[in-house]
């Protein structure tokens, strides 16, 4: 346990080194933010919505706020596939997909707590119909970040399923394309899942993507109330716990069936 601690703290502290691309995303997302609340305010004013305004409002910036949790990839386990260098890795006395997962994992947490904190802080700022709002109680607020912790768990267990299959296809545009595209749209960075028809809700809550964001928002804003969040953390754990064991088999039968690249 301590060679893993080791690993998250220098993978953390290498993702500290980062701040221009920190900032550059903190600006960026703060500007994609802002231009989707717009777009929100236009509906809103054209045609009501049964859903409130201030929870899409406050639902936008929490996902521009951990976007970053999102899409964040290991680079050098890229290059290590393609070069052999990954043959290194093979020769320490730790799980090679613990190795990854913990620093995923860091790479995500830093990542994502490093623009999410100032986003956050400018979101407070702005005036009514354009910030965040409160979290519905202390529960929910609490609730919230329960499940957003899990959900980095599931989201870093379905980042090293795809470098598994990378293992394999030694390209990961395709694969790390198609669950960008899925995340995006189920996790509710495009559309909001609470603006999906109601005959979608019971199917698109279901799926891994929802568990990463959506399940956390809901529970901040109060749309899950405290009495059904056991429910959502409970299917947050359990697609976690999948997950990681398919991604260990995965990884696993790689590690039989490897060809080193490179010289």
């Amino acid at each position: 346990m301590k060679s893993y601690l080791s690993v998250f703290r220098l993978r953390r502290r290498m993702e500290l080194q980062y701040r221009g691309a920190m900032l550059g995303g903190i600006l960026c997302q703060m500007f994609f933010g802002l231009i989707l609340i717009a777009v929100y305010r236009a509906l809103y004013d054209s045609r009501p919505q049964p859903f409130p305004l201030s929870r899409v409002v406050t639902y936008v910036w929490l996902q521009q706020a951990f976007f970053r949790m999102l899409v964040a990839s290991d680079p050098d386990l890229l290059d290590k596939i393609r070069s052999g260098g990954i043959a290194y890795d093979l020769c320490r006395p730790l799980s090679l997909y613990g190795f990854y997962y913990v620093r995923i994992l860091a790479q995500k947490m830093m990542g994502s707590l490093m623009r999410a904190v100032p986003m956050l802080l400018f979101a407070a700022l702005l005036p009514d119909g354009w910030g965040i709002s409160l979290p519905a109680s202390p529960a929910g607020l609490l609730l919230g970040l329960t499940a957003l912790c899990l959900g980095l768990l599931c989201v870093s267990a379905l980042e090293n399923i795809t470098m598994g299959i990378t293992m394999r296809t030694l390209d990961p545009r395709g694969i790390q394309g198609m669950l960008n595209l899925l995340m995006m749209t189920f996790c509710g960075n495009i559309l909001p899942l609470t603006l999906f028809p109601d005959s979608w809700q019971p199917v698109i809550t279901f799926l891994p993507f929802a568990q990463l964001l959506d399940a956390p928002i809901r529970l901040y804003t109060g749309e899950y109330l405290p009495e059904f969040a056991p429910r959502v953390l409970a299917l947050q754990a359990g697609w976690t716990v999948l997950l990681v064991l398919l991604g260990l088999l995965l990884w696993r039968r790689n590690q039989k069936r490897l060809i080193l690249q490179g010289g």
